[in-house]
């Protein structure tokens, strides 16, 4: 009996070695390794050089499990099964005694084989797998080489077989934005990564798909200088609304002559020269000003910026009306979001009472994020929440207007000239009508 104990001892710790070795090489990060066979650690190379290829690696474990566990049951029957049969003799018939001690075998050889050789092992190598990969990949490498034959025979069978159900041979190890997304909220949760820098990266990834009208100062909001403006007129318009840089026009916003810094109209200031714009143009101060569509999405527009060496730069529509201005701060606001925009200038601001307060102008990325909302309608007809409204109402939303949405009630507060300002966003609650009917949108 001591020979077939130690015999199942030696199983459990082989099956043991087994389980740690595919999950820590399951479970080691890629990057981790990276940095460590930067650092000279030769075994964190060998384990990405078996995690881009792992097939084999793989295969033999799966040949030592499966070997291991048929030996086990093997040995345990023979050496437990007649010692509880014989315990059991003293007080059932000698067959009930018998069957009674194979089931009391079997469950104590499996119970030990899961705790032992499954359970703690691959708790073991979830703990620390990078550690546990680089010392078992040496040992798994020479076993490789040994049952090569039947790796290759196992491996052809089961390609085969993928082949036929139309299964990938290899792993997609490409990381995706998604990956890194999660990732990173997984660090938030775990305390690692604070919020507002989880909210800049998933920004970072929102810039190939949020457009340059979701960051752009609205026509309406644009303050522009004529080049017929008296020096008076230019003085306080200047005076009212302090700006870096200026926009420059003819007769009205849609006639685009250049922009102009305010640096350089105070230095006129301080010169004691007049701030007359055509003066200022004579003098190369009026510069040729970037125009980019307005379909352009924010990862465009900083690839524009770059190659044109301008932070400023004019958004027209199709049919060449200014629709707006954009300048390289918008967009690096719109990438820090809460980090640099204070509370009392955030588009949309959580309420006491669990509803938000939200302007016309906030982008649908950002009601998606707070409202926890991923399914809208009609996709890409629009880029903000007034957008939204006139979609779902067909016409320019007015006072009192509202919109019920995935649990959601929009209610339009205050409209100016046409323009939504402000929406009160609340749960929506269907109230039972005097027949019954219940209210719904």
């Amino acid at each position: 009996m001591a020979t077939d104990l130690l015999l199942i001892a030696l199983l459990i710790a082989g099956a043991a070695f087994f389980s740690v070795a595919e999950i820590s090489m399951a479970a080691a990060r890629r990057l981790r390794l990276r940095r460590l066979a930067d650092e000279g650690e030769a075994r964190a190379a060998r384990v990405i050089a078996v995690q881009e290829a792992p097939g084999h690696y793989f295969t033999v474990v799966q040949i030592g499990l499966n070997m291991v566990a048929i030996l086990g049951g093997i040995v345990g029957e023979g050496a437990l099964t007649p010692h509880f049969a014989a315990l059991l003799g003293l007080a059932l018939a000698p067959e009930q005694a018998q069957t009674m001690g194979f089931a009391l075998s079997f469950l104590t050889i499996t119970s030990l084989f899961i705790v032992l050789a499954d359970l703690v092992p691959r708790r073991l190598g979830m703990n620390d797998p990078e550690q546990l990969a680089m010392r078992t990949v040496g040992p798994m490498s020479l076993l490789t080489r040994l049952l090569k034959p039947l790796v290759w025979v196992f491996n052809g069978l089961s390609d085969t077989l993928s082949r036929l159900l139309g299964l990938p041979l290899k792993r997609d190890d490409r990381v995706t934005h998604h990956d890194i997304l999660a990732l990173t909220a997984a660090g938030t949760l775990a305390g690692a990564v604070a919020t507002e820098e989880q909210q800049v990266i998933e920004n970072v990834f929102e810039l190939d798909t949020r457009t340059v009208e979701t960051a752009m100062t609205t026509r309406e909001r644009v303050v522009y200088l004529s080049m017929d403006d008296d020096d008076t007129l230019l003085r306080n318009r200047v005076a009212e609304a302090p700006h870096s840089t200026y926009l420059v026009c003819g007769e009205g916003i849609d006639e685009i002559l250049g922009y102009i810094d305010a640096t350089d109209l105070f230095q006129r200031v301080l010169l004691g020269q007049p701030m007359s714009l055509r003066a200022c143009a004579d003098s190369g101060l009026v510069k040729k000003v970037l125009i980019v569509p307005d379909r352009l999405t924010l990862a465009e527009m900083l690839t524009q910026f770059r190659q044109a060496h301008e932070d400023f730069a004019v958004i027209v529509n199709e049919y060449s009306l200014v629709v707006g201005v954009i300048t390289l701060n918008d967009v690096m606001s719109t990438v820090m979001g809460a980090m640099v925009v204070p509370h009392d200038e955030e588009q949309i601001i959580r309420r006491d009472d669990g509803s938000f307060l939200a302007d016309g102008s906030t982008p649908v990325p950002d009601l998606q994020r707070a409202l926890s909302i991923d399914d809208w309608p009609q996709p890409g007809q629009y880029d903000t929440l007034a957008g939204f409204l006139m979609v779902m109402l067909r016409r320019i939303p007015k006072r009192t207007d509202h919109v019920v949405w995935q649990g959601w009630r929009f209610e339009v507060m205050d409209v100016d000239r046409y323009r939504v300002d402000q929406v009160m966003i609340a749960r929506h609650t269907p109230v039972a009508g005097p027949a019954g009917m219940h209210e719904s949108t």
